[in-house]
This record gives C-alpha cells, sequence and structure tokens, in this order.
C-alpha cells in the first residue's frame, strides 16, 4: 500500500497558493510542490488530492492510502459530496478515479502534525507562485 500525504495552502483567502503532494513508495519518496493560482485554502486543498490522485493513476500504484488534515476534502470524498459548487468538478473526478483507476483506494483524516511534510512542500509552492 502507498501512503499519499497531500497538503494545500493559501497565503489570504484568497490569495496565492500551493499544494504539497509527499507519497511514500517502495521504490523511493516522490515529493511534489506544485503553485496554483490565487485560490482559498479549502479549493487548494481539493487540487492537492486532484493531483496526488492523478501522479498515483501515473505511477501505476494500484493502492493507495491518502492523507489529509483537511477535514472538508476527507468527508468530501468519504461521503461523496460537497455543498460548494466550486468543488464539485474536483470531487467527482476524484471519486471517478479512485473508483475506476485502482485495485483499493480510501482517504483518511490525520492531525497536522502528522502532516508535516505535505504542509512544507504546499508552502514550498506558495513561495514558488510569489517569484
Amino acid at each position: 500500500m502507498i501512503e499519499v500525504y497531500i497538503d494545500g495552502a493559501s497565503a489570504g483567502n484568497p490569495g496565492a497558493s500551493g499544494a504539497g503532494i509527499f507519497i511514500k513508495a517502495p521504490s523511493g519518496h516522490i515529493k511534489e510542490s506544485i503553485p496554483l493560482p490565487p485560490m482559498s485554502n479549502h479549493e487548494a486543498e481539493f487540487y492537492a488530492c486532484l493531483k496526488a490522485v492523478k501522479r498515483c493513476k501515473e505511477e501505476g500504484f494500484r493502492i493507495i492510502s491518502i492523507r489529509s488534515d483537511s477535514k472538508i476534502v476527507v468527508d468530501a470524498v468519504e461521503k461523496q459530496y460537497v455543498k460548494k459548487e466550486l468543488y464539485k468538478p474536483m470531487l467527482q473526478e476524484i471519486i471517478s478515479m479512485m473508483e475506476h483507476d485502482f485495485d483499493y483506494a480510501f482517504i483518511k483524516w490525520i492531525p497536522t502534525k502528522s502532516n508535516g511534510e505535505a504542509d512544507h512542500l504546499a508552502k514550498k509552492a506558495i513561495r514558488q507562485s510569489l517569484a
């Protein structure tokens, strides 16, 4: 099973944003800092999840465990529902990929203190987007 840590961050609401992805794989760790256009923190969290699922598919992983400190993302994926229209297309794509592109995929909430590497990568992406 591949452990996938994700985090989205925003310097403002909305503001410069970034996504951080940290994947623990048997072949080695994968770290990504993805600068995003100005958006809210919640939107950046959804982007981080979507980008992580896409990266896992590209890598050919079959069983993934996504870990996030974003309750809104974890709850939305588990319930397959989100109120805000802005997040619905991303959520639908995440769910579709998790159901069809992997043998087993799930998401789990973790405390912020357990998500340090993804948080660091997301903040690095913000700095890149401001440069």
